[in-house]
């Protein structure tokens, strides 16, 4: 959706989907959407706004230099309640935006949920064993196991494969990773083969695969996508069960990478607290909901006032079991 000025000239912009269903959102509304249609209505389709497949924050309200912002947002989010109407959708979503774009929104009325990742903070660190300095010394510990276990099991070799270095053998092996990981912990891996190829033809300087070998042999895998800022991790999958090769790929490895490209954060992924103990600490992530229906609208927005409630609890309580000294 545009906004334009009388001339044409594009002002701002918001990227949405039509969807049928709530699948690939990671912000789960099938509970609205079964309540609805239990008290006959039709949820679907919606209004999405988001990276599909993606739960990564950045922003969605895409407004022109020299614009106000405020204003802006204003005009984007009335013209998406305009749409919503002219489609016969149910509710506008927009998920995993900036903090402030959660705030202009609550302020024009949409319904304001949050939700909890983790993510590991790059406090200028020169290395990996400096980053463990700032860990109790009993998490250091463990980690330091975990790491060697992993590391030393049957000659196990990691590799960090990016940019023009990535050939559609590397994406072979990781596609067969993806399809087993995925069809025996969810049962329905979406990503097809040409997907990864694409990745390989157009973002190949974005991307990193961690990988795992061991006697001359892929076993394991996990991908990233590099930001400006930020390591985003987003899949991993293996052929072989090794004690800790996963944290060692997915956390551990992406805090190295991380640190030696001056990178300021990890985000590695949706949920999860076992990556607690790893060093990533609770994040706050933010969506926003305008929904057509009031009796919907009321319940949806009595609901989120209790979870908003409940994931600032969780997360103050999570923060004091972080790994780190205490004080520091």
């Amino acid at each position: 959706m545009l906004l334009e000025d009388e001339t044409g000239a594009v002002l701002g912009a918001v990227p949405a989907y039509l969807k049928s269903h709530s699948q690939g959102e990671y912000v789960f509304d099938h509970s609205w959407a079964d309540a609805f249609y239990r008290a006959g209505g039709d949820y679907y389709p919606k209004l999405q706004i988001s990276v599909p497949f993606t739960p990564a924050t950045g922003r969605r309200f895409l407004i022109g230099p020299g614009i106000n912002r405020e204003a802006g947002l204003q005009a984007l989010a009335a013209g998406l309640v305009q749409v919503c109407q002219r489609t016969g959708a149910s509710s506008v979503h927009a998920t995993f935006l900036t903090k402030g774009e959660w705030d202009g929104l609550g302020d024009l009325g949409y319904l304001q949920r949050t939700d909890q990742q983790f993510h590991w903070e790059n406090h200028g660190y020169e290395s990996f064993d400096e980053f463990l300095t700032d860990l109790a010394s009993r998490k250091r510990k463990a980690i330091k196991k975990e790491r060697r276990e992993a590391l030393c099991a049957d000659g196990i070799e990691v590799e960090w494969v990016t940019g023009p270095d990535l050939t559609e053998a590397h994406w072979d092996a990781f596609y067969g990773f993806y399809m087993d990981t995925g069809s025996r912990k969810w049962g329905r891996p979406y990503l097809n083969r040409n997907f990864f190829s694409l990745i390989n033809e157009r973002l190949a300087e974005r991307t990193l695969l961690i990988l795992a070998k061991r006697h001359g042999r892929y076993i394991a895998g996990a991908l990233n996508f590099i930001g400006s800022e930020t390591l985003f991790g987003r899949h991993w999958g293996c052929c072989e069960d090794h004690p800790f090769l996963h944290f060692e790929l997915c956390y551990y490895q992406a805090i190295d990478f991380a640190i030696a490209n001056g990178l300021k954060r990890v985000e590695a992924g949706a949920q999860g607290a076992h990556k607690l103990a790893r060093g990533y600490l609770p994040a706050t992530t933010y969506s926003a909901h305008w929904i057509a229906h009031e009796g919907l609208h009321q319940a949806v927005a009595d609901y989120l006032e209790q979870e908003r409630f409940a994931v600032e609890r969780e997360n103050e309580a999570l923060a004091d079991q972080a790994p780190f000294k205490k004080g520091d």
